[in-house]
């Protein structure tokens, strides 16, 4: 409680703005300890494995000893030990010399502590049994700064443990000493052949939309997990196999492939492909139109390539030409081909053949239901239609657009019926050839 009361009165005493910083200072004027978690690798059969060229960092705080004969702990060669963490290293397929590097030591200054560490290296037969180690190389004895562990050889394909322990010796020493520090191995007799990873493809100059593999070629990566691919650096897809398939890129794309060697001591390798080049080109069919059955077009056809074709070229006049007239019979989408350099580019246009219209020549608006007025069969296809009626004269005395047969000219002009006679009509399709029509009808009565 007395604890508390403190923690307490000391947050009471800073303002919102210095929070953190008063917060820090009152914890560390606690009268208590801090305690770290003790390190799972303070028993052998969880050493924390060390990979050739790296660096790793260790502490053996709150570590203590396995009391028992024969346990990992019960041996006299070289020191003693008190409080061990233990660290392991595989030899490869060679084997060879070693060295290990210990630097940036920090001990704990407890009163009474001890600041002196012993470590040495331990060939075994049966891991983590005391009775089968061997040690290997020099005793590191009462280190307290940067110093090494080396052996001049150590069998191929062989693991090999590092054992570690506080000093507890000297006057007015009551607590053996605890430690952190940095650790490095290297040598002969574990250095890994660097993996190596590349990237090949059958050109890097290819045709838009065309579909490209790329594949990966790797050396000394055993264990290699599955290809992380990545177009400028987005990711765009996973492979269990060593290549990738797209048809996607554009100019400038740079095409990325990672990988991982080795299930212990992971090294992640990856490769890229030099920028794409995509030989792109303008191939364009031009715009969808409709016709009456029996009329023509001319195709609009436009781009830059080579060479041109069109299909299907039984309705065309030359294929070969960017604008061919076209006389299709039904409706037909026409493709053009263009290439270049190889390539080859596609566009299509659709030509519509609309039903056909039917447009009377005469009608009798005497209202005895029978063909009383000017029914143009087939309209209802032009939703957007616009109809005109001139006289003789030129004026127009009917007008109206969506022209259908419920809304059909009945023979009436602008302000009573017409006269018997000839009338003149102008029919907008307003479709998307912007078709017009024009003719005569004879009005009867």
């Amino acid at each position: 409680m007395k604890h508390f009361a403190y923690f307490s009165l000391c947050l009471q005493l800073n303002n919102l703005k210095n929070i953190i910083s008063i917060f820090w200072l009152c914890f560390a004027l606690l009268p208590f300890s801090v305690v770290f978690a003790q390190p799972a690798y303070n028993l052998c059969s969880q050493a924390l494995e060390i990979c050739p060229n790296n660096t790793f960092q260790f502490n053996n705080i709150g570590a203590n000893k396995t009391v028992c004969n024969d346990c990992e702990d019960d041996f006299s060669f070289c020191f003693s030990p008190i409080n061990t963490i233990w660290l392991k290293f595989n030899a490869n397929a060679l084997g060879g010399d070693v060295q290990v590097d210990f630097s940036n030591l920090v001990f704990q200054n407890g009163a009474g502590q001890d600041n002196e560490l012993h470590a040495t290296l331990i060939e075994t037969s049966q891991s983590c049994t005391s009775n089968a180690y061997t040690q290997i190389g020099n005793c590191a004895l009462n280190e307290t700064g940067n110093f090494s562990l080396t052996a001049p050889i150590i069998l191929p394909n062989t693991t090999y443990f590092i054992v570690l322990s506080g000093d507890l010796n000297g006057t007015g020493i009551t607590k053996a000493a605890e430690f952190s520090g940095d650790v490095i191995i290297s040598g002969n007799g574990v250095n890994l052949p660097p993996p190596l990873i590349g990237t090949f493809t059958d050109s890097q100059t290819i045709c838009k939309n065309q579909l490209v593999s790329i594949g990966v070629s790797i050396q000394n990566c055993p264990d290699s997990s599955d290809y992380q691919w990545f177009v400028n650096n987005t990711f765009v897809a996973s492979t269990t196999e060593a290549f990738y398939q797209t048809s996607d890129l554009n100019s400038g794309d740079v095409v990325t492939v990672t990988t991982t060697c080795y299930t212990k001591c992971i090294e992640i390798i990856s490769a890229s492909t030099p920028s794409f080049d995509i030989d792109f080109f303008e191939v364009n069919a031009g715009p969808d139109a409709s016709l009456q059955k029996g009329q023509g077009i001319q195709l609009q056809g436009s781009g830059t390539a080579d060479s041109y074709v069109w299909n299907p070229s039984y309705s065309l006049t030359i294929s070969t030409l960017l604008n061919p007239i076209a006389l299709p019979q039904e409706t037909t989408i026409y493709t053009l081909s263009g290439t270049k350099n190889g390539c080859t580019l596609f566009d299509q246009v659709t030509i519509n053949i609309d039903k056909d219209l039917v447009v009377p020549e005469r009608f009798s608006p005497n209202d005895d239901g029978v063909n009383d007025v000017f029914e143009i069969v087939g309209i209802e296809q032009y939703p957007n239609c616009f109809l005109r009626i001139y006289d003789r004269w030129g004026q127009v005395i009917y007008q109206k657009i969506a022209y259908t047969y419920e809304n059909a000219w009945n023979g009436t002009g602008i302000t009573r019926g017409v006269s018997p006679g000839v009338y003149f009509y102008v029919l907008e399709l307003r479709d998307d050839s912007q078709q017009v029509i024009k003719g005569t009808i004879t009005v009867i009565r």
